[in-house]
């Protein structure tokens, strides 16, 4: 996955040397290299099940009221963008992105979940605006699959006798808005986007092989990217 990391790093830093590759001569495809900020929730939805012995345990805890939140993260994307016409396109991106969970309410400042490593495969229908200037607003919506990888325990959740958990890849859809803002004509532009997601991954921790808790969570981000385009 590390490899994997710094391929995509390095697909990001080569559209930044080779501007000749940055889109088509007939304006059909478009580059974007972009500073992504991924802002998840990851609340806890709903838990699915517990093992009688890890409930008494949190009750004997004093545990009664527990939530799980992930942390940001700020990632290099690669976004490749095909016009049909000059105000509709589609989009995909490509980036990668780390988190860790950690428990709130009742089990805040608590480890959960580490190194959940995430690939948001994201296709978007944009409509753009033609305001007869230099910028150009649009907004899109479209399906979106969450890849997850290597995720481990975290120290918290060992403490309580798990050895393994394992987060579900989800499907969910993605809204889109944002604008793109010419630099004269270079084909050169500046771009601005917003998106969110709507996602429920299901958490399931082991202990010893055995199940022994399952949650569904919001993780629902927002993505927001600036760059060049």
């Amino acid at each position: 996955m590390r490899k994997i990391t710094l391929l995509a790093a390095a697909l990001a830093a080569t559209a930044f040397t080779t501007p000749a590759m940055a889109g088509s001569p007939d304006g059909r495809f478009q580059v974007k290299v972009l500073a992504t900020g991924v802002l998840p929730d990851g609340g806890i939805d709903k838990v699915k099940s517990i093992d009688s012995g890890l409930a008494a345990t949190l009750t004997g805890m004093g545990v009664t009221d527990v939530d799980a939140r992930a942390n940001d993260n700020v990632v290099p994307t690669l976004a490749v963008e095909y016009f049909f016409t000059k105000a509709v396109s589609v989009e995909t991106i490509c980036c990668f992105t780390q988190h860790h969970v950690g428990g709130a309410a009742d089990l805040a400042g608590t480890r959960l979940v580490d190194h959940v490593l995430i690939l948001p495969a994201t296709v978007t229908a944009k409509y753009h605006l033609d305001t007869g200037t230099p910028i150009k607003p649009y907004v899109g919506a479209g399906p979106a699959l969450f890849f997850v990888f290597d995720e481990k325990p975290g120290a918290t959740a060992q403490a309580l006798g798990v050895d393994k958990v394992k987060m579900s890849n989800s499907f969910g859809v993605a809204l889109q808005a944002g604008v793109d803002i010419a630099l004269g004509q270079s084909g050169y532009g500046v771009t601005l986007d917003a998106k969110k997601y709507f996602i429920k991954p299901t958490a399931s921790f082991y202990a010893d092989g055995a199940k022994v808790l399952e949650t569904k969570h919001d993780l629902d981000p927002w993505v927001l990217s600036a760059g060049l385009s």
